[in-house]
This record gives C-alpha cells, structure tokens and sequence, in this order.
C-alpha cells in the first residue's frame, strides 16, 4: 500500500526517539478523492490509534493508515529529498484525488449502517462498520462491543443486514463479516 523509503524510514526512527514511548506514525487522505484532497503525515499516540486503522509493521516502528484513506493511497511513496542545505519529507499519492468507481456507494452504505442498523446494535452495546467493498459488489463488514462474540451474530449478519443492504442496494452480491469474534465479558448474551 505505501512504500516508505530507507531513508524516510530512518528520519522517522529519529523523529520518534525523540516522542513519547509508545508514539507511532499516522498516514491519512484529507478530503480523499476530492480535487482538495491532501495527504498527511503525523504522530500517532497508542490512545489515538482506532480499532478501523489499518497497521503497517515496519522494523522499528508501526504506521497507522486511517481506514477511509486506503484506497486512495495506493502506490503511494514516502520518501526523503536531501539538498546540501536540508531535507524535506514527501509523499507522493497519485490516487488521493480519484475518484473510485464506489466512492458514493461506500457513502451511502456507511450511512446506512448508520442511521438503519447500528442504532438497534448499540442497545447491545456492539457496532458494525463498512471495512471493504469490492468491485464485484461484496461488502465485508467488521463488528465491535457486544457484537464481538454474540452467539446470534450469524443471524444478526444473513437475516439481518445482509437482506436490508441488499434490499436497498441491488448492485451488491454479498456481505460477509471479516471479524475475529471473540467470546468474552463484552459479548452480548
């Protein structure tokens, strides 16, 4: 997804020796697939990181890419320019300001999720959120809280969400649930 350079990645070794224990760093698109849109490079502090960020492992540091920004940094580079006087860090992302062919549909199905299912969710204390939709049209999901673990999640999932998405949404094909559902004092009984 992104490239960063040995010697970007060197400059932010040093940069991050100097944060606090713990501080990593945050890739993220303002206003992705807009004309405006502006790539951003910034601390990421362990509070901060959201269970949607996508976690790239590098030798001695994590980079934490906002969820809505990946698909417009594909084949993005980080990279350090050095002149005799200085060095600047760049980024280039020749997809922060494209379109994608479902930039609307993700909008419509996250505000779906949100105004249709996860107010019944929440008065079980779980949330789903929208992590990927495909080209062919199958849309995979990720749930939370007490829906992590819940015994009626299959239910939940194909009786469910599954029907209404697909009842609003003919173009899509499918939905599929990529959590690691774990059972535990959160779950939903």
């Amino acid at each position: 997804m992104i490239k960063i350079t040995n010697n970007a990645q060197k400059h932010f070794i040093d940069l991050l020796s100097k944060q606090k224990k713990g501080t990593q760093i945050r890739v993220f698109v303002n206003n992705p697939g807009e004309k405006n849109a502006e790539c951003g490079v910034s601390y990421c502090l362990q509070n901060e990181v959201d269970t949607m960020d996508i976690k790239l492992d590098f030798k001695q540091f994590y980079v934490y890419v906002d969820f809505n920004s990946c698909d417009f940094l594909k084949d993005s580079e980080i990279d350090i320019v050095e002149d005799e006087l200085s060095s600047q860090l760049t980024m280039k992302a020749p997809y922060a300001r494209k379109k994608t062919f479902n930039n609307n549909l993700i909008d419509k199905i996250n505000n779906f999720l949100d105004t249709e299912i996860n107010p019944n969710l929440l008065s079980h204390g779980g949330r789903v959120f929208l992590v990927n939709l495909t080209k062919e049209g199958y849309v995979f999901l990720k749930f939370t809280g007490g829906c992590n673990g819940c015994s009626m999640i299959n239910l939940t999932l194909k009786e469910g969400i599954e029907k209404k998405l697909l009842s609003c949404f003919p173009e899509l094909k499918g939905v599929k649930d990529i959590t690691n559902h774990i059972y535990g004092k959160h779950s939903y009984l």
